[in-house]
This record gives structure tokens, sequence and C-alpha cells, in this order.
């Protein structure tokens, strides 16, 4: 892949400086070498930083036609490298490529940017309030700090929201994920979009995270991650008052009503906990169900776990790839362990790779049951393909369990009817809740973010575009 060992800095690829030091990019899925990326010192933190501060005063004031035009170019310079996006995304993070990769990785980041151009063809950017004009104008220099789990839906829905709302941005992505980052920088230089407007730097969170949050010169910090991320942006962002945007961690709860289709309500979770090896912070991890029928449904998410071939990416029929990378793989296995010692029911699964896997971050689909919502796996966003049971006596007891944590970003429930899962739903404190099996994955307009330590505002659609903006009052004389 070419310029994987440069920064996109003020229109041009260039060289890292000096402070800058080499990381080797591993495919997980087979522990060898998918190149070297540098990450960022002080000096291309700098560099990346002043050219979006230049480039604002002139692009702030391009009229919005304009804008949408350059996202025009970008959504089909997209279209344009999708099949060589997916292939970015398995080799780095290991997503199944026909099933996850081609199938919704790369996908969501299409539709984040058409749902973004819908949002500003439709948003209204001026409106009239007693005497006073309303303008929403464009929040100024952004960082952008953006994971490895799901790339491109998080890339996508940061980086087209700012850029259609007027904003100049550094975008960090992870330097776990750096290869499908550097076939996105192309895509946008490719669009021809102004020097200075969009800016990409590698680098470690920990350290790089720190210098984007505190500069004076950025107005905005969005940050996908965890929340100890959230915290250091949080902290680093104070003393200059800028906005922050946080999507955090979770540890959703799903709710199987007793009057649900057990067959069908435990398989619809397990199956959604496990999509993705189990590395989506909205997760269903926690699956609540009536105590009289946990044996049942113990037998049910065994029985489905036993379906989900782990293994080769590039086959057509994996269904689950491996850990991302060593370090989650590690915190997986550790997790798995931890369930076992305070004395979880291992339901399937467990610690170590499936049989006949000998390399890679492979980790087996593990259910635990009889768990308690006191226990760690309980408490911890594990981040891999662990779900824990929790068995409850009534459904006041469940909603009490769904609401006792520190997250609040995504709920489930399963009902005899939608209506009755609903009502379950608007109880519990998170930013959206799924019934009956629905997901979100095609809904892109609809706000995502959540409650607690799950984060501060909302991405996506027209929530997404008024996280980049701000509120101007302009009064005229009656």
């Amino acid at each position: 892949m070419s310029n994987l060992d440069k920064f996109y800095i003020n229109g041009e690829w260039v060289a890292p400086a000096s402070d800058a030091h080499p990381f080797s990019v591993t495919n997980p899925a087979t522990e060898g070498s998918e190149g070297q990326v540098f990450l960022a010192g002080k000096t291309d933190v700098d560099r990346a930083i002043q050219a979006a501060c230049d480039a604002f005063e002139t692009f702030s004031q391009t009229p919005l036609a304009e804008r949408v035009k350059m996202l025009e170019r970008v959504l089909a310079g997209y279209q344009k490298h999708m099949q060589e996006m997916a292939q970015a995304i398995s080799n780095e993070m290991g997503a199944p490529l026909h099933t996850l990769a081609i199938g919704a990785q790369v996908p969501l980041g299409l539709m984040h940017v058409k749902t973004a151009l819908d949002a500003a063809k439709n948003f209204q950017f001026e409106r009239r309030m007693g005497s006073a004009v309303v303008r929403r104008e464009p929040a100024g220099v952004c960082a952008l700090i953006t994971p490895w789990n799901w790339p491109m839906n998080q890339v996508a829905c940061k980086v087209a929201p700012a850029l259609v709302a007027g904003c100049t941005m550094i975008l960090k992505p992870s330097e776990f994920a750096p290869l499908s980052a550097n076939l996105f920088a192309q895509i946008m230089h490719e669009a021809g979009l102004p020097k200075g407007v969009f800016n990409m730097i590698y680098g470690d969170g920990a350290e790089v995270g720190p210098m984007l949050s505190s500069d004076p010169r950025v107005d905005m910090v969005s940050l996908t991650g965890s929340s100890r991320a959230g915290e250091s942006v949080s902290r680093e962002a104070a003393p200059t008052f800028k906005r922050v945007a946080l999507e955090l961690g979770g540890k959703s709860a799903n709710i199987i009503l007793p009057d649900a289709d057990l067959e069908k309500a435990v398989t619809n979770g397990v199956r959604v906990m496990m999509g993705n090896t189990g590395q989506s912070c909205n997760a269903p991890s926690r699956m609540l169900v009536q105590q009289d029928q946990l044996a049942q449904a113990e037998a049910i998410a065994a029985k489905t776990c036993a379906t989900l071939k782990v293994g080769d990416p590039n086959d057509k029929d994996t269904a689950l790839g491996p850990i991302a990378n060593q370090r989650q793989y590690e915190r997986v296995q550790q997790l798995i362990n931890k369930g076992i010692e305070e004395g979880a029911k291992l339901v399937c699964g467990g610690p170590g790779r499936p049989e006949g896997i000998k390399q890679g971050y492979f980790a087996r689909p593990t259910v635990f049951s009889n768990v308690n919502n006191d226990m760690e796996i309980a408490r911890k966003e594990i981040f891999g393909p662990v779900l824990t049971m929790i068995p409850y006596k009534t459904v006041e007891d469940a909603i009490r369990i769904a609401n006792d944590t520190d997250y609040g970003l995504s709920g489930y429930v399963y009902g005899k009817t939608e209506g009755e899962a609903a009502k379950v739903a608007n109880r519990l404190r998170t930013g959206q809740v799924h019934l009956n099996g629905a997901q979100f994955e095609m809904n892109t307009p609809a706000p995502f973010g959540g409650y607690k330590h799950s984060g501060l505002g909302r991405e996506w659609g027209e929530y997404g575009l008024e996280e980049f903006l701000e509120a101007k009052s302009v009064f005229h004389n009656a």
C-alpha cells in the first residue's frame, strides 16, 4: 500500500519528523507483518494542527454547496475503492472478508458519508427566532481520534459531518488499523480538498491524544475509544474549554422477557454478541434470562456457538475472525480465566485458541452462566467473544440489573411482541435499545451514543452534524 510510511499533512504525503518512531502492523490472523507505519511525535502533531488551523479561516467561509460537492467526490472515491478497503480492514484487524468486511464494515462507512450528505442538504443552518437570526457555524479545528474495531464506521461518521460543517481536521486513527485509514486519506486526496482541510497522522493514543486534546489551536475533540481514553481527553481538554464528544464503552444488557420465543431470542442474542468477534462497544454482552428458563437458554446458547466457524478471515464460511491485536487477545484471555475463578458456569468455550488453530489471536466463543452482576466479567467491558448469562426473578428485577452498570450505551429487549418489549425499553438508561432483534446498521440517520460512562454527545445523521457546529445569534432591529 502506497505512502504507508508517511503522514498526510497540508494536502501532501510527508515523511515523518525525526521524533517519530516505527510501529509494525501485524495481521492478527497470521501474526505476520503487514508493513510498518510511523507513530507521530510532537513535531508532526504540531505540523498537522497548524495546517488545519491555517486552512480553517478560508474553508469555514466556503458555501455549503461547495462543501457538499467535495463530500460527493469523497463518496465517489470511496465507492471506487470498496473492495480494496475491505481487504485492508480484514488484514489489519481480522474481520472475515466476505461476511463482515465486505458485508458490513465497508458499507457502514459508505452509509455514513451518504447520511452526512442528506443531513447537510436538509439541515436548517439559519433560522429566525424573534428579532434574531440563529446561525449554525463550524466549530473550528477538530481532532478526530478513532479505534480499530470498526475502522471506517468511526472514521466516516466523524470526517463526513465535520467536512460539510466547514471544520478542518486532524484524523488520528488507531495504530492497529492504519491500512484502511491510509486508503481513506488517499480517497480524500483524490477528492481534491483544499490544503490543510484534512490531515492524518498515526500515533499512540496515550501519547498523541493528550497533545491534540490540550493544544489551544484545537477547538474540538471527537473520540471513540475506551472510558479511560475519554477521561484523558476530558482532563486534557478542560484547561482550554474546548468542545468534547465522546463515544466510549458499553456493557449492554439483553433482557429476554419470560413470554419471548426463547429459541429465537437466545439464538439472536448469541449471534449479535459474537459478531465482529465480540469487539463492538454496543454488543449485548449481558444476557438476562428468567431463572426458570436458564437451563434451556444455556443449551440454546451452546448449540448456537457450535455453529459459528472460527478461522481464516478469507474463508467464505468463517463467522468469527481473530481478536484484532495481541494486547486485546491477552486481555480477553485474562477475563475468561477471571470468570472461571469467580465461579461462573462455563457453558461453552473457555481460554485458549479453538481446537486445530495453532497461530493467530483467535479466541473461542465463550458463554458463562449463573453470573452474578457483581462479578468482574459482568462489570468490565471484555471486548471479545464472551457472553455472560445472568438469571433474574421478575421483570422488575431484570430492569434493575440492566441499569446497574457504569455504562449506558445500548440495550436489547426481546418479548412476545415489540409493544411489550418497548415498555421495558423505555425504562433502560441507555442511548439506544433494540427490540426483538432489530439492528441499527442501515439506520444511520438515528443518533448513536450513550449515557453515563458510555460518553458525551451523539454521532450519525443530523445529531452528528450538530456536534461540529456552534450556534450564533445575530440580532436585528425589529
